[in-house]
């Protein structure tokens, strides 16, 4: 291999300077927060909460993960959203939407609208989101919401709580594991509409107007852990009807809340195998601290929107992203390794321990030190650019 003369050098150092710094300045031109906003996560989490919105911020990047949007006067987002393909949480909780934007990502893992007004929710809405495993709609004005066969099969978690259901609705995605219909107006349950249900864990009944229910209405519920009856005006007076499900209530496997007709606050086989297990009804029969219906928006406190936005960043969905992360270790010389990950680059400093072989051993000395002592400039070069990097994103 030829040996590098100096200015050959002196190019190749300058030009490793300039590419690094450049794709460094270049990631920093990239990282945009809108000024009303607050960012975090190399700006891929945004936090535009309880700053008085009325449409979607401009300056967003378009590989957000994680867009905070609660708290706003927002009354309808039209095809705004559609093209932010990465992301993962959308919160547009306690706006003023009637209806659920159109076209969202279906790249979405969580979506968040409570505390709106959404009256219906159509089959189009949520035809599409095959990725989507948690959904908020509480605390809104919903009489009815349509699902599709064989859609929304990731789905895990449906809170429909504080709307205006009077039947459980049918229909409901199969690989649901959680569902939350407290604080409706339901009176009844339909023969067969819960029987596909067969990954159902945990199912919210409390704070309805069940005065009874059909026989064996819950026996297709193998893997049911936990279910809420209080605050219901159960027909005790019915004994034919009412004795059913109580013996269910008594026997179920599953931790019943609430029995009905206030025989006691639990029971339940699962229960009772587990003395020492305590359950707080409360928190199955009272709606969430910071929903107050009677008050507007604007009274919520911004301790309650950093708590959301604090919580959501919790959660793994925003950790296992890799949008970044800094590692730092040791090497078996004791030296700190320092590793900077993005979405499509990798850096990572090593020392090697082997010399490419020089194609003559008849090369002059000086020449051979000046190609070490290029060598040696460009290795610090990287070195130091990388350090600076490492820096720059750890503090930016």
């Amino acid at each position: 291999m030829r040996a590098l003369t100096m200015p050959e050098c002196t190019a190749s150092v300058v030009c490793l300077l300039f590419l690094l710094l450049g794709g460094l300045l270049g990631g920093w031109v990239l990282s945009i927060c809108p000024s009303m906003c607050s960012c975090s996560g190399g700006h891929r989490i945004v936090d535009c909460s309880s700053r008085g919105l009325t449409k979607l911020p401009p300056g967003l990047q378009h590989n957000i993960r994680f867009l905070n949007l609660s708290f706003n006067s927002l009354q309808g987002l039209d095809n705004q959203l559609s093209h932010y393909a990465h992301l993962r949480t959308l919160d547009l909780s306690y706006n003023r939407l009637e209806t659920l934007p159109p076209a969202l990502p279906r790249s979405l893992w969580d979506i968040r609208a409570a505390g709106n007004h959404l009256r219906l929710l159509e089959k189009n809405d949520t035809a599409y989101h095959w990725n989507l495993k948690v959904l908020d709609l509480s605390d809104n004005e919903l009489e009815k919401v349509v699902f599709i066969n064989n859609t929304l099969l990731s789905l895990q978690d449906l809170n429909l709580s504080h709307n205006r259901f009077w039947t459980v609705p049918t229909n409901m995605p199969h690989n649901l594991e959680s569902i939350n219909l407290s604080h409706n107006y339901l009176v009844q349950i339909l023969p067969g509409s819960l029987d596909r249900l067969a990954r159902l864990s945990k199912f919210y009944l409390h704070a309805n107007r069940f005065s009874w229910l059909p026989e064996g209405i819950f026996d297709k519920l193998t893997v049911l852990e936990v279910i809420t009856l209080g605050d219901n005006p159960w027909a005790c007076e019915e004994e034919e009807n009412m004795t059913k499900l109580l013996r269910w209530a008594e026997q179920s496997r599953a931790t019943v809340l609430g029995c009905p007709c206030y025989t006691r606050p639990i029971c339940g086989q699962t229960h009772l195998a587990t003395p020492r297990r305590e359950w707080h009804s409360a928190l199955f029969t009272e709606p969430p601290l910071w929903v107050n219906r009677g008050e507007e928006h604007d009274a919520h406190t911004p301790a309650r929107t950093a708590e959301v936005t604090s919580s959501y960043q919790a959660k793994s969905a925003f950790f296992d992203t890799g949008v970044f992360q800094d590692r730092r270790g040791v090497n078996e010389s004791g030296d700190t390794v320092a590793y900077v990950w993005t979405s499509s680059t990798s850096f990572s400093m090593h020392t090697s321990t082997t010399e490419h072989m020089q194609s003559s051993s008849k090369k002059p000395k000086v020449a051979n030190s000046q190609n070490k002592g290029c060598r040696l400039a460009l290795q610090q070069t990287f070195i130091l650019v990388v350090i600076v990097m490492t820096t720059a994103f750890t503090t930016y």
